[in-house]
């Protein structure tokens, strides 16, 4: 099941492995998707639109943390 961490007024929706992102997601949050080969996360456009980083990264802790820069930014 989905969790949300709220962070600089941006959701970031932790998704387990299988969940799709258009279930849970909303253009601006920022999804954080467990998957085979690591913890992606993923940004919702306005438009709908995903975007990603090029590889995942290992751990669910550094992804937060990417998360979470990023949403010091407003993506």
């Amino acid at each position: 099941m989905a969790n949300i961490v709220k962070h600089r007024k941006v959701n970031i929706v932790v998704l387990a492995q299988g969940e799709a992102i258009g279930e849970h997601c909303k253009p601006g949050d920022i999804a954080i998707a467990a998957a085979a080969d690591g913890w992606w996360t993923r940004f919702i456009g306005e438009d709908g639109a995903v975007d990603s980083y090029d590889i995942p990264y290992p751990s669910y802790q550094e992804a937060l943390w990417a998360a979470k820069a990023a949403a010091e930014f407003g993506v």
